[in-house]
């Protein structure tokens, strides 16, 4: 019976010593920023905070690089808010590229009734992943 108790001691002791895994390390980990910002960007508009990922339309940047989004609409969240008009002078968004993929793929299929004729074609579209890295007032 000593052997089965200092067994269930060590085992109990062992699973105490073990960090409990939870998610207040990772948010501790990113920088705390309320505001976030409208940007465009290949015709279309994104609200983007720090540490978002976001995929655009292809932007010419290599992956593993940093670009910056001039076209900033509107800033918001910290107690204020900032209508450009168009744009916020002087604000921007700064980024890093993760990787340049494509899209899913689109089936375009055309056909005129009775007359046989019938098209099918597909479409990927080009993108960039971004992770907003800060956001410049």
């Amino acid at each position: 019976m000593t052997d089965g108790e200092t067994t269930d001691k060590t085992e109990s002791t062992e699973a105490a010593a073990k960090p409990t895994r939870s998610r207040a390390k990772k948010e501790a980990a990113a920088p705390a920023v309320d505001g976030y910002a409208i940007v465009e960007t290949g015709g279309k508009q994104y609200r983007v905070k720090v540490g978002d990922r976001i995929r655009v339309e292809r932007l010419k940047a290599e992956a593993g690089g940093d670009v910056v989004l001039e076209k900033v609409l509107l800033l918001g969240g910290t107690g204020s808010t900032t209508v450009g008009a168009p744009l916020v002078d002087g604000a921007s968004v700064s980024a890093h590229v993760e990787a340049h993929p494509r899209g899913e793929k689109i089936d375009v299929f055309k056909y005129k009734a009775k007359k046989r004729y019938r098209r099918k074609i597909g479409h990927r579209q080009e993108l960039t992943e971004l992770t907003i890295t800060g956001i410049t007032v």
